[in-house]
């Protein structure tokens, strides 16, 4: 079932302009990180506090259908906001290109963790440098496809 309800743009100008842009353009403009060439995906999830729906860019970290969401926040001391989202709600909608589909996230422990790690320092080396430069242990969200009720 899509996320539905009020949406509220990120206060964070260039976070609000880079989701604008690639959702107007079906995925076509606004898709990397700046000027990294590195792909993003646009994540749909429902605040924790407000219940309105947020939505931010995050490096696409993509294996046969299922999604890691980092929350690097670039090494500070403690997680991002949405974070905490997806912990109160771990339904999310996740567009990597034309259309949003339906995911269920739930984060990743062990081996599950080290194996999607290891994919999202692959796909964006920095990672590796934010986890070095925090005390806390960067959370891995993994994204499953929900399957729609028959």
């Amino acid at each position: 079932m899509p996320l539905e309800g009020e949406y509220e743009p990120s206060t964070s100008d260039w976070v609000r302009e880079q989701v604008d842009t690639y959702e107007r353009t079906a995925g076509r403009e606004a898709n990397t990180l700046g000027s990294t060439g590195i792909p993003v995906v646009i994540v749909t999830s429902r605040g924790a506090k407000s219940g309105k729906l947020r939505k931010f860019a995050l490096m696409r970290v993509e294996h046969e259908g299922d999604y890691a969401l980092i929350a690097s926040i670039g090494g500070a001391p403690s997680n991002p906001g949405w974070y905490h989202n997806l912990v109160a709600e771990p339904m999310v909608m996740i567009q990597d290109g034309p259309e949003p589909h339906d995911y269920t996230t739930h984060i990743a422990e062990g081996e599950e963790r080290r194996v999607w790690w290891d994919r999202a320092v692959e796909v964006f080396p920095r990672y590796a440098e934010y986890a070095e430069a925090t005390d806390r242990v960067i959370p891995v969200f993994v994204a499953t496809r929900a399957t729609p009720f028959a």
